[in-house]
């Protein structure tokens, strides 16, 4: 069993020369190593990179960027409509537990009727969730 002892030494700062507050319990491991107690494990850090995640949201942007006529994603007048991940946020793609709303930017030469038709089957077959899609507006180009 781990002994709580008081610290001693000099203060430093707002804690003891140990760094643990003043009065605060700090604990012998070289004593409870020694009295016949298992070893000390040691832990290692792997990484502490965090590498974004691939969501539903980026999912269903990357079938909607796909469609043939869809110029992009639309955001909304005010920049409204998008999916809040950590850090970032997934524009034009509206995600809840009722919905999908998906609103693009068409090609002003394409069938709206039909890309949004091809739009809706897309996402309605990687979600359990009714689809919306809005056509924000019609753009001067070509579609990639």
């Amino acid at each position: 069993m781990i002994e709580p002892t008081t610290p001693t030494g000099a203060l430093r700062g707002a804690g003891s020369a140990t760094g643990a507050p003043v009065g605060a319990p700090s604990f012998d491991l070289a004593a409870t190593a020694s009295a016949a107690s298992p070893a000390v494990t040691e832990f290692e850090v792997v990484s502490t990179t965090r590498v974004p995640e691939v969501t539903a949201a980026d999912e269903i942007a990357a079938l909607v960027l796909a469609v043939e006529g869809v110029v992009q994603l639309h955001p909304g007048r005010f920049g409204e409509v998008a999916t809040y991940l950590p850090g970032r946020r997934v524009a034009g793609v509206k995600l809840s537990e009722q919905a999908v709303e998906v609103h693009v930017v068409l090609a002003y030469d394409t069938p709206i009727r039909a890309v949004a038709q091809q739009i809706h089957a897309a996402v309605a077959a990687v979600v359990d969730v009714p689809v919306q899609v809005y056509v924000e507006d019609l753009a001067a180009g070509r579609a990639a």
